[in-house]
């Protein structure tokens, strides 16, 4: 069993499944992201446990994968982190106007959709627990939202270990990965992927 090379504690539409395929990439292996979720319906009930505050076998859950991105593990980030101790922590941040723009259009516009007959029916009130309580109660409204955000960065900034954190953007590409994780640099562009027209194409959401 791998342990997690990465934990990133960077919130959704932070460049998160750009990151995810990076990971892959470098480190030859699964990187497990929100789109695992959707894939792996056991998982759901886990992390609605976590988001009431039970006690997960976070090895166990991550047994697989050697990097961990985007929601909800990001709301986890320091449970997890103590249960890895060697990873790094990986904050993928981007300035809060910008994040509300891409959630809103995006994951909060997909929640307060009506649900469709075969969606899982725990998938939603696990959503909204982990928002509720690991984020914030207003997750929709804009100034909460955001605040929230701030709020979360500060948060890991200050009580991640300055020699585990790791501070990224989606400009900054290879770079800061490659030397955290020593790996060499790919000779290939960074993967740019789920954009928030491509996320909103997939999801139906400008279907007429």
């Amino acid at each position: 069993m791998a342990d997690l090379r990465v934990i990133g504690a960077g919130l959704g539409r932070t460049g998160t499944h750009s990151l995810k395929l990076a990971l892959e990439r470098l480190l030859g292996a699964p990187c497990y992201h929100m789109a695992e979720v959707f894939r792996r319906p056991p998982d759901v009930p886990i992390w609605h446990a976590a988001a009431r505050g039970e006690r997960v076998d976070w090895r166990a859950l991550f047994a697989d994968y050697a990097a961990v991105v985007d929601w909800p593990a990001a709301a986890f980030w320091s449970q997890i982190a103590e249960a890895f101790p060697d990873a790094i922590i990986l904050l993928s941040v981007r300035d809060a106007d910008g994040w509300w723009k891409s959630a809103s259009s995006t994951i909060f516009e997909i929640y307060k959709r009506p649900p469709k007959p075969d969606d899982n029916p725990d998938f939603k009130p696990m959503l909204a627990d982990m928002f509720g309580k690991n984020f914030t109660p207003n997750f929709l409204e804009e100034a909460a939202a955001k605040a929230a955000f701030d709020r979360h960065n500060a948060d890991v900034r200050k009580r991640a270990p300055a020699k585990r954190l790791v501070e990224w953007r989606v400009t900054d590409g290879w770079g800061p990965l490659c030397a955290a994780l020593g790996v060499p640099v790919p000779d290939e562009p960074f993967p740019v992927s789920n954009t928030s027209q491509q996320f909103r194409t997939r999801a139906g959401l400008d279907a007429p």
